[in-house]
């Protein structure tokens, strides 16, 4: 094992929070509960911090696939952080295939990206054709976070339908990223609702999420109810 590793391990365990992590693991059914070790998120992002300001860091980010979940989020968090975009989607397409589960690939959101918007969405048109699950997620993500707001057009909505998986965490992304549209981009949104052009599973858990959202008036609840494909 590599000393940056044994580092990594050392510090992770120094921090662990046995209850956390029966918890955690609950909440990820498809990692083994042996490769989480049980770091509450704000502490982990603390120790990302310090470590960033260390030559090892840059390192650690080669030692892939890591051993624990932690040491994933680390990775994530030492990517949130980087200020070069190109360095940054170079080690992304090297890390997301080794993304394991939906918290990981939830947690980063890198602040460089608002700078590089137009690359970017090029980026996420590449990442939406992926077979693999969680770069499809992270795509998606990227997309709902970045634009649906003064940056959206009709289209894009158009890109997140053509997705087609059967992976549990890429449609649960899909119906989150358009009830998130139907909060922020209603009128265009809503087209796409009614003409059912989601799979009913991701139909109905889209309005559900919608329903859920206090961005949402009760008129539009009311009329979302009413799409619901039994």
């Amino acid at each position: 094992m590599d000393n940056i590793e044994k580092y990594i391990h050392k510090k992770l365990f120094e921090m662990q929070d046995l209850k956390y992590r029966e918890f955690h693991s609950k909440l990820m059914p498809n990692i083994d509960p042996d490769t989480i070790i049980g770091v509450r998120i704000p502490q982990l992002r603390k120790f990302a911090k310090e470590f960033a300001k260390t030559p090892q860091a840059s390192e650690f980010l080669k030692i892939i696939p890591h051993k624990y979940y932690e040491e994933n989020n680390l990775h994530g968090f030492l990517l949130e952080m980087m200020k070069d975009y190109n360095e940054l989607i170079s080690s992304l397409d090297t890390f997301l295939p080794y993304v394991d589960n939906w918290a990981t690939c939830d947690l980063m959101a890198p602040k460089v990206f608002k700078k590089h918007l137009p690359q970017l969405l090029d980026k996420i048109k590449a990442w939406l054709k992926s077979n693999h699950t969680y770069t499809l997620r992270f795509g998606i993500g990227m997309l709902m976070k970045y634009y649906l707001d003064e940056q959206f057009k009709p289209e894009y909505l158009e890109l997140v339908v053509a997705v087609k998986s059967e992976e549990y965490y890429v449609k649960m992304m899909i119906a989150w990223y358009f009830a998130t549209a139907l909060a922020k981009q209603y009128d265009c949104t809503l087209p796409y609702i009614e003409n059912q052009r989601l799979d009913k599973w991701t139909h109905n858990k889209a309005i559900q999420k919608a329903i859920e959202s206090y961005r949402i008036s009760d008129t539009q609840k009311d009329f979302l109810r009413g799409l619901k494909v039994k």
